[in-house]
């Protein structure tokens, strides 16, 4: 006589169950595609570091500098605390890689109207792009960067971020082959 488990099952149903489920598990896991996530997580933390640097130049009432760090796939923030637009003793500037499988970039996806560079603000502190977020919120350039991923020709890869200089406002687009950019919310 079979030992049944508590469900009306034998070990030998169980372990058939089992072996299927991780059948199906390891033809399905080659078409996942994890580069999206790494680039819509590093998108949505520079989408949430520019936020929260807006917010930290209107609360704390003195400059924020964002330096972007192309190379290095780097965003630093500076408190410029006595708004005199350098880095002084005492100031707090702290670095935050964009993550894994991505970096700046348009890839071969095409430009937005702020322009084809990886990043598209034009003044530079330390030899690095940079955007300053005044006291009254607003931002110093109305441009942007580009997020892409570092795998060649997957232009549905890449993301846009602008900034808009009244308001300081953020907003993100992905990029959809063959030509068009959607309006991420």
């Amino acid at each position: 006589m079979r030992r049944r488990h508590q469900a009306g099952f034998t070990i030998i149903e169980l372990l058939i169950v089992v072996i299927i489920v991780g059948l199906i598990a390891a033809l399905a896991a080659p078409r996942i595609n994890l580069t999206r996530y790494k680039i819509e997580g590093s998108l949505m933390g520079v989408n949430s570091l520019l936020f929260g640097a807006q917010r930290l130049a209107v609360t704390r009432q003195h400059d924020i500098l964002i330096l972007f760090d192309v190379p290095n796939n780097m965003l630093y923030i500076h408190e410029d605390q006595n708004n005199n637009g350098d880095l002084d003793a005492g100031e707090r500037k702290r670095g935050y890689p964009l993550g894994d499988q991505v970096q700046y970039g348009l890839g071969t996806a095409t430009a937005r109207p702020m322009g084809p560079g990886p990043v598209t603000f034009t003044r530079l502190f330390q030899g690095m792009p940079a955007l300053v977020f005044h006291r009254t919120g607003s931002a110093s350039e109305a441009l942007g960067l580009y997020l892409t991923s570092t795998r060649a020709n997957h232009p549905e890869d890449t993301r846009a971020l602008e900034v808009e200089r009244s308001t300081g406002r953020v907003s993100w687009y992905r990029f959809q082959p063959p030509s068009s950019w959607k309006r991420g919310f």
